[in-house]
């Protein structure tokens, strides 16, 4: 278990390029709250198992982030997403059954595109609060937000605070990288890593850490 156990949020999502849209400002909001969003794709390295990382992550996080807005599918003969659902029930695996009962510590925030989609898809879910952010990125930040607020974090900013901050934090991003030889596709393209390592150093300078 990671000695960050307590400030670590795993983040179970989609991640194609009209994702990032969303993926973004909820990154944004963990960091900003003092958070530490844990993501497969937080290191590549071809030879590792993603179901290997998948499962680490989730051990190493006391709370977790399941984005379920993306499980239906898009077009006719195109097959549903299951990764989602399964990363849910890994998590649930861990927090009910590990033999260390520090795990029934976890607490889970799922999050669905469209109000009661995911019943439809998951009705063991059924009771369950899922939070719903209508595929939109403001209100993706004021669900995570609120979400934060009924497990106890304490002294988190309002939702259009932290809001304006991540509109802010944007502008200076495509700024910065495009001074340095970046073109708009590819910044919105950055790799995971990098952009977080960019949000880190931007929190730091605007004293937001």
């Amino acid at each position: 278990m990671s000695d960050q156990f307590d400030r670590n949020v795993f983040i179970n999502c989609p991640f194609d390029d009209e994702y990032r849209a969303l993926l973004k400002p909820l990154l944004f909001t963990l960091r900003y709250c003092r958070l530490n969003p844990r993501i497969a794709s937080e290191r590549l390295d071809s030879l590792e198992i993603r179901l290997d990382k998948i499962l680490e992550i989730i051990q190493d996080s006391k709370y977790s982030i399941h984005d379920l807005s993306r499980i239906r599918a898009g077009r006719a003969g195109e097959y549903y997403r299951l990764n989602m659902p399964l990363e849910v029930g890994l998590d649930l695996g861990c927090k009910e059954f590990h033999p260390d009962p520090v795990y029934r510590s976890k607490r889970s925030l799922i999050l669905e595109g469209e109000r009661f989609s995911v019943l439809k898809a998951v009705s063991d879910l059924s009771g369950a609060d899922v939070k719903c952010h209508h595929n939109n990125a403001e209100k993706m930040v004021e669900s995570v937000r609120t979400w934060l607020v009924e497990i106890d974090q304490e002294q988190i900013p309002g939702p259009n605070l932290i809001w304006d901050d991540f509109n802010f934090f944007n502008a200076d991003l495509y700024s910065q990288f495009s001074k340095n030889g970046f073109k708009d596709a590819q910044i919105e393209r950055l790799p995971i890593p990098e952009f977080l390592d960019f949000m880190d150093y931007w929190l730091k300078s605007k004293q937001i850490d």
